[in-house]
């Protein structure tokens, strides 16, 4: 049988964001196969924001997990292997559910496409550059 935990962390996810509140993710950053910046690693793991402001292209797939996220303003491609995520939780109650760090294999399956650099549009065409700078806000109407 496949894994329960690609399911598991959809259903979380879902009721995380159904409930208004901000979905954190616990990942295992020493776990082969996760591609994350390392200045945000701590202790060999890192706690990742997936709150949709915050990422764009979320895919929360049976294998991995890929988006695109801004850390000190410039866009990085994250991809993180399922078995790899450790806890999914609210950020505002710490409600949510852990998994058990040994379950699966050490060698993670095949990285899919790389996600696209592309950050998120906001309304003007910076080509393929990423942006540097102070991160803004913008009213919408």
């Amino acid at each position: 049988m496949s894994s329960n935990r690609p399911y598991l962390l959809r259903a979380i996810y879902d009721w995380i964001t159904d409930n208004n509140l901000t979905p954190y993710v616990l990942v295992d950053a020493a776990r082969e196969g996760v591609r994350v910046p390392p200045q945000v690693v701590k202790n060999g793991q890192v706690v990742l924001n997936l709150a949709m402001r915050a990422v764009a292209n979320l895919d929360l797939g049976n294998e991995w997990i890929s988006f695109q996220a801004r850390f000190s303003g410039v866009s990085h491609s994250i991809l993180i292997p399922v078995q790899a995520v450790l806890a999914l939780y609210a950020q505002e109650n710490g409600q949510g559910m852990m998994f058990p760090a040994d379950e699966g294999g050490d060698t993670p399956p095949p990285a899919p496409e790389p996600p696209n650099d592309t950050p998120p549009s906001d309304g003007d065409d910076a080509g393929d550059k990423p942006r540097r700078g102070a991160p803004f806000l913008r009213v919408v109407k």
